[in-house]
């Protein structure tokens, strides 16, 4: 039986700060029979900078990219963000006629009414994660980790309608062995851009999210946000700080990836010490 085959948005933040994210999402994805196909050309969602300043920019920068989805292929988004620029876009677009027209005549191409746009999360409910790994339980067995999927999953009002992926990263993280540690701040906001505009606001959200995760047992944490995991590791003031792993690298960690040396280097907070402590890392 062949792979199932998504387009891949991967957006600016998993193309640079986040590589090593984007770098276990596509060798877990691998892992469990699904391929990833990046979107040729594909430009900045607009974000948040695009979204205050310019809205007709702001809706045109997603739908250029969802212009670039081959017909009959879901669309697989990792960043919270960038989903919720690309989905609200799309529901736009899909309920006003005059738009569409609009699209069409923008990028050269018919308006999809049947375009899947999902978030990673989305796969573990068309997947058995434990069909792929022997021994399951015990993959990340001692490890304690905090789960922090930051605020953007959260949808906004006109998103209400989307699902929910409130517990996902417990339950997998939890069948894979690990003791997850529940501390109240999972989906605190991390500041986001005030990372870049105001730092010391940004710092004291972050040194308040991590230290309710050190205070409750954590040994780490887990991001579902690239951005997110960035602030975590760049504006904490702890003078011990705890590591984050992209969900994706404790995925393929479990899996029996190879090779995991190389996504670290990127992290600010060294993970591998604890990860050999825990018995966890291969070379």
């Amino acid at each position: 039986m062949g792979k199932t085959i998504y387009s891949f948005f991967p957006g600016c933040s998993l193309a640079a700060s986040g590589h090593e994210n984007t770098q276990s999402l596509l060798k877990f994805c691998n892992m469990v029979d699904i391929e990833l196909k990046e979107l040729d050309d594909w430009n900045c969602c607009g974000s948040s900078s695009a979204h205050s300043i310019n809205h007709e920019v702001a809706r045109d920068l997603p739908l250029r990219n969802i212009s670039l989805v081959p017909e009959g292929q879901p669309l697989l988004i990792a960043c919270p963000s960038c989903l919720i620029r690309l989905k609200q876009s799309y529901l736009k677009l899909k309920n006003n006629a005059d738009l569409q027209k609009k699209y069409e005549q923008d990028w050269g191409r018919k308006f999809d009414s049947k375009l899947e746009i999902i978030h990673f999360f989305e796969l573990f409910k068309r997947i058995q994660l434990k069909d792929y790994i022997q021994n399951s339980e015990k993959q990340l067995k001692g490890i304690k980790i905090a789960p922090y999927y930051g605020c953007m999953l959260s949808m906004p009002p006109d998103l209400r309608h989307e699902p929910s992926h409130s517990g996902l990263m417990e339950d997998a993280l939890s069948s894979l062995g690990a003791e997850v540690i529940s501390y109240g701040y999972e989906t605190q906001c991390c500041g986001t851009y005030l990372s870049v505009a105001k730092p010391s606001l940004s710092e004291r959200v972050v040194t308040q999210i991590i230290s309710r995760a050190v205070d409750a047992g954590a040994e780490c944490l887990v991001t579902a946000c690239a951005m997110c995991h960035l602030n975590l590791e760049i504006r904490c003031s702890l003078k011990h700080p705890i590591p984050a792993f992209h969900f994706s690298e404790l995925l393929s960690m479990a899996l029996g990836a190879e090779n995991q040396k190389k996504w670290f280097p990127k992290h600010i907070v060294d993970p591998i010490p604890l990860l050999k402590a825990r018995k966890l890392f291969k070379s």
